[in-house]
Parts: structure tokens; C-alpha cells; sequence
């Protein structure tokens, strides 16, 4: 750790999809770790995607630099392979080369999520689309920026998902592409072994992300009255605890130990002792096991 206390002085990392929720949560606390952090989407000042929410870029990078880093907005679009190969060479010629921290946080696949309906009711072409937003995007942003750090023979990959366990998602291609992306962990993880880079899926808890705030019509400031709509909602948790628990693993000289496995809030803030916000540590893991396995049955073993 450097001695001011910003243990990723000196880093660089990408945070693919860093536009809003986790990914910006990420993104600025690995700003507020020192990081250098190129924060990519394809909602920018210049016009919004297609999910038309309000959100840029550009608002994640000053917040990056507010909190102590330095953020870089790049327009991306990571579907497409161009794109990505640009922003990968722009980031290897602004930074000789380096990239400490991957993160791949692309998702946008809420409206295209079907809750209500089985597989052979859904809309194929809609179920198909989400599996391209949330896992091709990664599968191509690894694939041209892994070799920045198998050249450097460093670094730590980040694949967001949600939930760390085996358990069915609730809907049939929601379900698969959340269970892919901690496969792409997984894989990434034995190839990069013997590079000395860190491979790891990661997922948070009830996550606050701005559109969580807008479905119970709350601000970050009063979210609490929310809580009457849901009491789970009591135990959910920020973008920041989720950004604090990928700084602790970039942070941490040892977390080849932890490579190839999926990983949670949860589990991170008793080994590291980061706090939410707040100051607070949400644990859904044993909010579940106390209200909601009777109903629901186990969370599941982490995979």
C-alpha cells in the first residue's frame, strides 16, 4: 500500500459498462484508490443508448476524479469488435502499454429480461439479444484487452454478475447469462494462471443502483422509505460496497488465491472490512438464510 493511503496509485484499470450501478460504484472506488480508470459505454454526453436513461460516462469520470483517481470517458460500444480494439490501443498508448484492472460490467439487459413467461413463451430474438449484451461484450472486451496484461505478466480481471452460486435466476436467459459470465471467470482464470493474473466473477448483494431507487420511487438520500414497499429492501446495499470490494481484491498482493472463484459483498467485507456509504455491512447472504430460505429455499454453496 502506498504510503498516502491510495493503494492503487499508479494502476490503471478499464471498467467496462461504468456508465451507472455497480460498474460505477467500481469505477470510483478504484478511483478513490488512486487508480487511473477508463470508464466505457455507450450512454455519453454526446446521446444517450437505447436504454434512454440519464446517466454518462463523462458524470462517472468527474465522479472518478472527485474521489481522488483519475477517470477517462470513452464511448464504447462493446458489441462491437472495432470499438473495443480502439479503446484498447488508445488505453496502450496513453498508459506504455499498462492495464492493471479489467472489469467487466457490461449488462443492459433489464428490459430485456422476461420474468413472467418460460423459455418456449419467451421471444427468442429478445432472449438472444440479452445473452449478446451481457456476455458477448465481455467475451470480446477480454479478448483484446487481456493481452495488455499477459504482456506485463500482471493483473486482476473482474466479471460482474449475479448471485455466486448454482441456484436458477428466476428467468431462462437472465439465468444463463449471469451463469456464464462467472464461467468466463472461470476459464480466464486457467488460462491466466500461469501469466500471474487474477481471474475472479463477483456479485453484490440487493443492489441500490439508480434504477433500483427509481422502481421504489426514492432517492439515495431517503431509500429507507422504500423499505415499506419491501422490507428486504432494508438489507440492500450501494454501488460503493460493491466498488470497495473489487478495490480490496486489486488491492491485495495475494489474490491469485482467490482466482477462478465467484466471490461476494458479502463474503469480501469480513476478510477486507470495508464498509458500505454509510458505514454500514449488509450481508444478503444472512438476511436470506434467517427470512427468506424458508420460502425460498438455500441461497446455495458458492461455486
Amino acid at each position: 500500500m502506498t504510503t498516502d493511503g491510495r493503494p492503487l496509485a499508479g494502476k490503471v484499470a478499464l471498467v467496462a459498462g461504468g456508465t451507472r450501478g455497480g460498474g460505477r460504484g467500481i469505477a470510483m472506488e478504484l478511483g478513490a484508490a488512486g487508480a487511473t480508470v477508463y470508464v466505457t459505454g455507450r450512454s455519453s454526453a454526446a446521446g444517450r443508448s437505447d436504454l434512454d436513461r440519464p446517466e454518462t460516462i463523462e458524470e462517472t469520470a468527474e465522479r472518478v476524479t472527485a474521489a481522488g483517481g483519475l477517470g477517462v470517458p470513452v464511448r464504447t460500444d462493446h458489441s462491437r469488435p472495432d470499438e473495443v480494439r480502439a479503446l484498447v490501443e488508445r488505453i496502450a498508448a496513453e498508459q506504455d502499454g499498462r492495464l492493471d484492472v479489467l472489469v467487466n460490467s457490461v449488462w443492459g439487459g433489464d428490459p430485456l429480461t422476461d420474468w413472467a413467461n418460460p423459455l418456449w413463451e419467451q421471444d427468442l430474438e429478445t432472449g438472444l439479444r440479452l445473452v449478446r449484451q451481457a456476455v458477448e461484450t465481455h467475451v470480446i472486451t477480454s479478448r483484446y484487452a487481456l493481452p495488455l496484461m499477459v504482456s506485463r505478466k500482471s493483473g486482476l480481471v473482474v466479471e460482474v454478475t449475479d448471485g455466486n452460486t448454482a441456484r436458477y435466476r428466476g428467468s431462462f436467459f437472465y439465468d444463463l447469462a449471469k451463469s456464464a459470465v462467472i464461467r468466463l471467470a472461470v476459464a480466464q482464470a486457467a488460462e491466466l494462471r500461469p501469466h500471474g493474473i487474477a481471474a475472479v466473477a463477483i456479485t453484490p448483494g440487493f443492489l441500490r443502483s439508480e434504477a433500483m431507487l427509481e422502481h421504489f420511487g426514492v432517492t439515495e438520500s431517503n431509500w429507507r422509505d422504500g423499505v415499506a414497499q419491501d422490507p428486504d429492501f432494508a438489507h440492500s446495499e450501494t454501488p460503493a460496497y460493491l466498488g470497495r470490494a473489487v478495490a480490496a481484491l486489486a488491492a491485495d498482493p495475494h489474490v491469485m488465491a482467490k482466482t477462478g472463484r465467484a466471490l461476494a459483498t458479502w463474503g469480501l467485507y469480513r476478510e477486507y472490512g470495508f464498509t458500505d456509504a454509510d458505514g454500514t455491512q449488509p450481508d444478503f447472504a444472512a438476511h436470506w438464510a434467517e427470512n427468506l430460505e424458508e420460502r425460498y429455499g438455500p441461497l446455495g454453496d458458492p461455486l
